[in-house]
């Protein structure tokens, strides 16, 4: 298997809601889109795909399932810098910046279908 690409399929009630909020807050851009669908990429993230919940490219028991229990996770070099940036951009904050025993430096956004956005970095001596 050679594995050329990736991308994270999402099903949500609004998609253009969806990517409007990472196009804003994480400059992702739209490579495609129609009725009920949007694909946005960065250079290096995988892309994110975003169905309008129902769609009928969705097998039928999925249709009516909505993104749940799903986080996209960016580990990012300045977490601080993105914490900063993001609240003065009035992104909904709905983890505050923290530190996990385990090292993990990571804080939480929601865009308005309620994904879970959270960016991450390890902690430095100076966060600890």
């Amino acid at each position: 298997m050679n594995i050329t690409s990736s991308a994270l399929s999402l099903t949500v009630d609004d998609v253009p809601a969806s990517a409007a909020f990472l196009v804003k807050h994480f400059g992702f851009q739209e490579a495609m889109a129609a009725d009920g669908f949007a694909s946005l990429a960065r250079e290096d993230a995988p892309n994110v795909i975003f169905l309008r919940r129902g769609i009928e490219v969705l097998p039928e028991g999925f249709r009516d399932q909505r993104a749940a229990g799903v986080i996209i996770a960016f580990t990012v070099t300045d977490l601080d810098a993105e914490f900063e940036r993001l609240s003065s951009e009035g992104a909904p904050i709905t983890m505050p910046l923290r530190e996990e025993p385990w090292g993990e430096r990571l804080f939480q956004v929601t865009d308005p279908n309620g994904v879970i956005l959270q960016l991450v970095a390890w902690a430095t001596p100076e966060h600890r």
